[in-house]
């Protein structure tokens, strides 16, 4: 069964998030109460990690009577989940080690998923109290579109940027890097990028789902992910993108001879493959990245 994307759905699912980053923000301007643990794959835990899902975990069955999975959640076996045709999905606190850092480059994630594909997204940026919002559900053509809304104001629509345009204009291609996972692959792929785009070429590095965020509002390109990233991580900023105009592909083409979205809880694992988030999909990306080859 399919959940219709209301109006009051939307604004509810805002302010939802806009609460959890106030939960998180009174932690954060508080170092001595973070409480940092570790988990069993050594990734941080801390006070606000918890403090924001438990917030959003009591909240979102009040929007949609859904199943949630939450990083800091309990994950049921795929047995179960598998069944599901919708559900949450949600990283409280995305960039716990930007959290601790103090740099202010951490979101809060909520995706509803519908078929595996995300069609509403909320990406909240506590620090500075912005909102991004994407939302895909073609049945109500006037909710469909990504958002940027600033220290609660109105929305205002965003977009990514076109491709052609800047190409033809010999303008700088804008590449998003992590701040801790470069990768060996991340830098031959920069120097195929180098090699074939006639402008020049721009990096800048940034924590969290904001990068998704970034490209979607037109002030970047592309982001490559060749490191391992959990579904939990993605959703909520790729309805944003896609939203936007953009796309979030696996980094290897699939059957079809396509650059494939990534799709979420369709398997035992809730992990990613390798992907590209990509601004401005009807740009010949296939080119620009050397898989020509590959999708021949």
């Amino acid at each position: 069964m399919s959940h219709p994307i209301s109006p009051d759905l939307i604004e509810q699912l805002v302010d939802l998030s806009r609460r959890a980053g106030d939960a998180i923000m009174a932690i954060y301007n508080h170092r001595d109460s973070y409480e940092i643990q570790h988990k069993t794959d050594e990734s941080p835990l801390t006070a606000a990690d918890l403090a924001a899902n438990s917030l959003i975990a009591a909240g979102l069955p009040q929007l949609l009577e859904l199943p949630i999975i939450s990083e800091e959640g309990e994950i049921p076996d795929f047995a179960d989940r598998g069944l599901w045709e919708n559900f949450w999905l949600v990283d409280p606190l995305d960039g716990t080690k930007e959290f601790i850092a103090g740099n202010g480059e951490f979101t809060v994630n909520i995706a509803l998923v519908q078929h595996n594909r995300p069609i509403l997204g909320v990406v909240h940026v506590p620090a500075t109290d912005i909102t991004y919002l994407g939302v895909l559900d073609a049945r109500n053509p006037a909710n469909l579109g990504a958002w940027k809304y600033v220290q609660g104001g109105n929305p205002k629509r965003i977009h990514v940027r076109s491709m052609s345009e800047r190409y033809s204009n010999h303008q700088a291609f804008t590449v998003l890097l992590s701040h801790r996972h470069g990768t060996q692959a991340t830098v031959d792929l920069m120097e195929t990028v180098k090699s074939r785009w006639v402008g020049p070429i721009e990096t800048t590095n940034a924590g969290s789902s904001l990068k998704f965020c970034v490209i979607a509002e037109g002030n970047a390109d592309f982001y490559p992910r060749l490191a391992p990233t959990s579904e939990w991580d993605t959703a909520a900023a790729q309805a944003v993108l896609e939203a936007a105009g953009g796309k979030v592909v696996q980094a290897e083409p699939g059957a079809g001879n396509n650059l494939i979205s990534l799709r979420y809880n369709a398997g035992e694992e809730l992990l990613n493959p390798h992907f590209y988030a990509l601004g401005d999909k009807s740009f010949c990306w296939e080119w620009l990245l050397g898989l020509e080859e590959l999708v021949s």
